[in-house]
């Protein structure tokens, strides 16, 4: 189980790293695209992937241009949901992506939703009413937040959507990965240079700190899919209720972030929701 435990701790990790990057001078942009330059490099030290198939040209490369163009967009909402909303209620949105697949396949594809998934898909969609709910008066004000939230929830979903498309298609997932961090990279760098950004060693370190964390998530989350090969329903639920329980505890311990009683109740709904629509 360490392997899961690691990997909800990279998750969570990566959410602190961003709350504390302005505090610290650490330029975002910066520190994302130095991310995905170690998380390049970590992919090719320790998955392995076929460096080769990536200059073919095939009919996976408009899918794998959509993600190297969506994953920096969506690591930069992340980053700005968890300065306006904080850590628990960005990683609860993050984690609740996971019906945004679901709704795309019972909306554009036909397939029927089963009683016990469609009690789920219930469940998520009022666990993000909850954490979007703003006091009374104070909608205009939490207009921001209300659209970071709303932005992770999308664009995490469109992510997992992409990944499904490409897995379907039989590209093997560390060479897409390889492909994405590399394009998403060189989209980062070019954005910068089109700035004039003048790059600080705060952004450059937190950049590779930023890595690091980034692809332990993922890497670590790989090797928990191998440690339990028959029960991935086990894993899947383990780490969004553990990022979701996690991230509350360390948003309301390290940074005192406040709840609203709907937000609450939004965070509860939400572990509820991941626990029904994985039993299904």
């Amino acid at each position: 189980m360490y392997t899961l435990a690691l990997s909800i701790c990279c998750s969570v990790a990566v959410s602190v790293l961003l709350k504390m990057a302005r505090s610290r001078g650490i330029h975002i942009g910066q520190a994302i695209a130095v991310n995905y330059v170690v998380a390049s490099v970590l992919c090719l030290a320790l998955l392995k992937p076929s460096v080769s198939a990536l200059l073919v040209p095939s009919s996976h490369w408009l899918l794998l241009v959509a993600l190297g163009v969506v994953l920096p967009a969506v690591f930069l909402i992340m980053a700005s949901a968890v300065r306006h909303a904080g850590i628990v209620l960005s990683d609860a949105a993050q984690r609740l992506s996971l019906i945004v697949p679901l709704l795309a396949a019972f909306v554009w594809f036909g397939e029927p939703l089963s009683t016990t998934k469609l009690i789920g898909v219930m469940l998520a969609l009022a666990a993000l009413a909850g954490l979007l709910l703003r006091p009374a008066g104070q909608f205009t004000r939490g207009l921001p937040t209300i659209v970071c939230l709303l932005g992770v929830w999308v664009g995490y979903g469109a992510i997992d959507i992409l990944f499904k498309a490409l897995a379907k298609q039989g590209q093997a997932f560390s060479t897409t990965l390889l492909g994405a961090f590399v394009l998403a990279g060189v989209i980062m760098f070019a954005g910068l240079a089109l700035r004039r950004s003048r790059w600080t060693l705060a952004g450059i370190g937190g950049g590779a700190a930023l890595g690091l964390l980034n692809f332990g998530n993922i890497y670590f989350y790989i090797r928990a899919h191998q440690t339990f090969p028959e029960n991935p329903s086990l894993v899947f639920a383990s780490m969004n209720i553990g990022v979701i329980v996690l991230g509350t505890l360390t948003g309301a311990l390290l940074f005192g972030e406040r709840l609203t009683t709907p937000n609450k109740l939004g965070i509860g709904l939400a572990i509820g929701a991941v626990w029904v629509l994985f039993r299904a």
